[in-house]
């Protein structure tokens, strides 16, 4: 089951980059600032760097939760019978809120800020920031995702289904992709765009404090945390830190070290 889940989630995790890879190609919502082969190069070794993290550490945690849960019929879904279609939609629902959460606190709580901050410092936006996330932020990650599987008692096809969706989620939302006024207004009645999640990577901290949700956009709007547009406009929007407008996050050394650092 294991080796299924990773081959299968790689395969779609794959498809879906190379799909939006093209589409920021032929559909760019924004010209690139500068540095984007340095860029990708670093982002790209992060999420190498990351696969190969959790591979050696935490291989197949998150299914192992959810037969741990089988076993010991433990969790949320093992005290309670429900039929199948409210099964998947509300695992869907509560798994991707306990990932806006996790995004809420990790930009509250000092220390897993200093982690986070890696991914917010890259200086532009797309797809290869998506996958621009510190080690150690990736493997606390997955602890806190295991958890609350084992918590809901969440079967290993439904967690399969849940990380399948949200991985795709977290390509598309980063995407520099531009999409239809008329399309992206209605898409984000229901999904994170790549225009809302934009307004979460401003350099204004209170543009950064808002719009975390992954897949759902309903999270925000519930939570009030949910900003329409930025100040700016998208052509303008500043992205990243504002002690980090410069090439330096380009640079994979200064990226693994960055949450170490005093700023």
């Amino acid at each position: 089951m294991f080796e299924f889940h990773e081959a299968a989630r790689l395969w779609v995790f794959l498809s879906t980059f190379s799909l939006f890879a093209l589409a920021e190609y032929f559909l760019p919502k924004r010209t690139a600032r500068r540095l984007t082969q340095r860029r990708w190069i670093t982002n790209i070794s992060l999420g190498i760097i990351d696969a190969f993290m959790v591979r050696l550490l935490l291989p197949g945690i998150t299914i192992a939760a959810a037969v741990l849960a089988e076993n010991l019929k433990f969790g949320l879904f093992h005290w309670t019978t429900m039929p199948l279609w409210i099964v998947l939609p509300l695992s869907i629902m509560m798994f991707d809120w306990a990932i806006w959460l996790q995004h809420l606190i990790t930009h509250k709580v000092h220390f897993l800020w200093r982690l986070h901050r890696v991914h917010h410092s890259d200086i532009d936006f797309d797809i290869s920031t998506g996958i621009r996330f510190h080690p150690m932020e990736i493997l606390l990650s997955l602890i806190y995702k295991a958890t609350f599987i084992l918590l809901l008692g969440l079967p290993a096809w439904v967690v399969f289904v849940c990380e399948v969706i949200l991985n795709a989620m977290a390509v598309f939302s980063h995407a520099n992709l531009r999409i239809i006024p008329g399309v992206e207004r209605i898409l984000r009645v229901l999904i994170v765009t790549p225009d809302m999640h934009r307004i979460h990577h401003s350099i204004q901290p209170h543009e950064t404090d808002s719009n975390y949700g992954n897949f759902l956009s309903i999270w925000d709007r519930l939570f009030n945390t949910y900003r329409p547009k930025p100040v700016r406009g998208q052509q303008q929007i500043e992205i990243g830190l504002e002690r980090s407008q410069n090439e330096k996050p380009t640079q994979l050394r200064w990226s693994l070290f960055n949450p170490f650092f005093r700023q």
